[in-house]
């Protein structure tokens, strides 16, 4: 078995080319782009859907939020003090130890309905603060004040026994409670949409 060297032969020209690449000047990793002339940075797409102004769909969750919060804190508020009206005319009054089933449904359809006006933060704390100062905080206040004021309302809603429940709730301080509940459930919500 024969063994051959293969010597290569390299043209002058070649060589010498060769030899200028090798006698550069290394790049400094730190500056890639020293010998671009022009560099334009880049721009999103005009279709981008993140581009969007957030402050168009702000309004909307407002909206929605704060009607949610007048519609339903009413409702809620008109079931739960029928449900406990009710609940203290069987068992306080007559001493009764049966349930009364339906006062029991009031009861937790308006502790339901409480618990979405607070979730209505989620969109916009406008929905629980509304909820809570118009139905809870200014009725509260205005009967506590000044407790004619109470009785003159009252005598314009129909005489009912949802009306009594409610006048109850009034005068001893439970849509107080409420509206300052619903108020600090928006504010919470609000302060920590905040520090996102």
């Amino acid at each position: 078995m024969s063994s051959h060297r293969y010597v290569a032969e390299y043209d002058d020209e070649d060589y010498q080319e060769y030899g200028e690449y090798e006698q550069q000047q290394p790049k400094d990793p730190r500056r890639p782009y020293e010998d671009v002339e022009s560099y334009e940075p880049y721009e999103p797409f005009d279709d981008d859907v993140g581009s969007e102004d957030p402050r168009a769909g702000r309004g909307v969750r407002r909206v929605l939020s704060g009607a949610g919060g007048l519609i339903l804190t009413p409702v809620a508020l008109g079931l739960l003090a029928w449900g406990g009206l009710r609940q203290q005319m069987l068992v306080q009054a007559t001493l009764s130890t049966q349930r009364d089933v339906f006062s029991i449904g009031l009861l937790v359809g308006g502790g339901i309905l409480l618990l979405a006006v607070g979730l209505l933060g989620a969109l916009s704390a406008t929905g629980p603060i509304l909820g809570g100062l118009v139905w809870g905080l200014a009725p509260g206040v205005a009967a506590a004040a000044v407790p004619e004021w109470g009785f003159r309302l009252m005598k314009y809603l129909p005489q009912n026994d949802v009306t009594y429940g409610v006048t109850s709730w009034l005068f001893i301080g439970g849509l107080l409670g409420t509206g300052f509940l619903l108020i600090g459930a928006g504010l919470a919500s609000r302060l920590a949409r905040r520090r996102r």
